[in-house]
């Protein structure tokens, strides 16, 4: 979160930028050349795209142990694919 003129910023969204929990990671190539082709569609950041995996990964997991199924269907031909995470 940036703060610009006129924003209401509370002391506690600055805190917890300020003590925002910082990773480094070792890449393998294939995930940095997946990293980069996210980087060139979409204009975000490392940091946003890595935040939005985790997310998104914290979400189908959970889905998946409560015993959901998560799908994606393609609009057009009407496949439908399961999402398994081995």
């Amino acid at each position: 979160m940036s703060a610009t003129a006129g924003d209401n910023v509370t002391r506690e969204d600055f805190v917890s930028q300020l003590l925002a929990e910082h990773l480094a990671v070792a890449l393998i190539p294939k995930v940095e050349s997946d990293l980069q082709k996210l980087r060139d569609r979409t204009s975000l950041s490392r940091t946003d795209i890595t935040n939005r995996a985790i997310t998104l990964y914290e979400f189908i997991d959970a889905q998946l142990r409560a015993g959901n199924d998560v799908q994606i269907r393609d609009p057009r031909t009407g496949r439908v694919q399961d999402v398994r995470i081995t």
